[in-house]
């Protein structure tokens, strides 16, 4: 990797914030935003932030020009599962023709190193867990469509242009930085811990969806992964491609999977309070379980999660729920996902 910056795309937002983290003390970092879902305030002091867009050609142009970057982190992407399926083109849009465009402003400017944040919903409902990346690719939302087709544009970039790329498909991020710096942060909260958190602090009930799947206590089973544990699989790809290795696809997951039932009760533990819970019918297109085989992402990149236990996960994310915000954000449409 030639000396320079990296560029983090959707740098300001939640996956985003604890990547910067895992990364400003080892390179100088430039973050683009357009704020939509991301908070200024979780960017770092002395971190240099862009605002803008990655549909915005000229935008792009300007920040390859003003900064010598090295390497680019893509985060900046929709990231519902309903609202994919109510939206397609507004994910096709934004995540598929913003990663072209930054694609082609890499290109334009000589940067190769490329690490993408993915996700397991490439996989749609397989056949068989736990997950390995040679699974079938069948997406069952316009969110995963989006992220494979990228996947395969990656693909022809490295063919034709010598981009070379880490894919990290991600399975469900979860937990906040364990200093207190950065959380989850949206407004309203459409993931399931923070709300099973909000639902023991004395909020809404939480809306269970569906009791009756096939696992051991007839709620979804899903694998979380502690946020912290994602960011510094970010640094660790970028690494790998600094040494010169080929592009990769891998999961990012614990291979262990934690139940509805059983992260409610852990709330329950640790907060103190009970849970509220209503029960609701399953949502289609959900699928009983999800649970990643990382072993690929151990032996490439010698990495492995550390903080991704039910423990660590809901305290991070109880402390960051309690602390107090830099400024009540601007409340912003979100939609429901698990």
């Amino acid at each position: 990797m030639k000396r320079g910056a990296i560029l983090v795309t959707g740098g300001a937002g939640y996956v985003g914030s604890h990547v910067v983290l895992s990364l400003q003390s080892r390179h100088p970092v430039v973050v683009l935003d357009n704020l939509s879902e991301g908070h200024r305030e979780l960017v770092p002091e002395g971190v240099v932030f862009e605002a803008g867009d990655v549909l915005n050609r000229a935008a792009l142009s300007s920040v390859f020009q003003r900064h010598v970057i090295a390497g680019v982190v893509h985060l900046a992407a929709r990231a519902y599962v309903g609202e994919s399926a109510r939206e397609p083109a507004r994910y096709f849009e934004n995540n598929l023709v913003g990663t072209f465009q930054l694609l082609e402003a890499m290109r334009a400017h000589g940067v190769r190193e490329f690490v993408f944040s993915s996700t397991c919903a490439v996989y749609g409902a397989p056949s068989r867990l736990p997950i390995g990346e040679d699974a079938a690719l069948a997406p069952i939302n316009a969110y995963g469509e989006s992220k494979l087709a990228i996947e395969r544009m990656l693909h022809w970039y490295g063919a034709a242009y010598g981009v070379r790329a880490v894919v990290l498909r991600y399975f469900n991020a979860a937990g906040a930085d364990a200093a207190g710096r950065s959380g989850e942060w949206h407004e309203p909260e459409p993931h399931l811990i923070p709300q099973i958190l909000a639902a023991a602090a004395g909020g809404e009930a939480l809306t269970l969806h569906g009791d009756d799947y096939a696992t051991p206590d007839g709620t979804g089973v899903r694998d979380f992964i502690h946020v912290s544990d994602l960011a510094r699989a970010h640094a660790q790809a970028l690494d790998y491609l600094a040494a010169g290795e080929a592009s990769a696809c891998l999961n990012l997951g614990t291979g262990r999977g934690l139940s509805v039932g059983e992260l409610i009760a852990a709330a329950a533990r640790i907060t103190g309070q009970e849970v509220l819970v209503q029960r609701g019918p399953r949502r289609a297109g959900d699928p009983a379980a999800l649970i990643a085989d990382a072993s690929r992402a151990e032996r490439v990149l010698s990495w492995r999660p550390c903080e991704s236990d039910a423990n660590t996960l809901l305290a991070t994310a109880w402390a960051w729920r309690q602390a107090p915000k830099p400024h009540s954000a601007t409340p912003r449409a979100a939609a429901s996902s698990l």
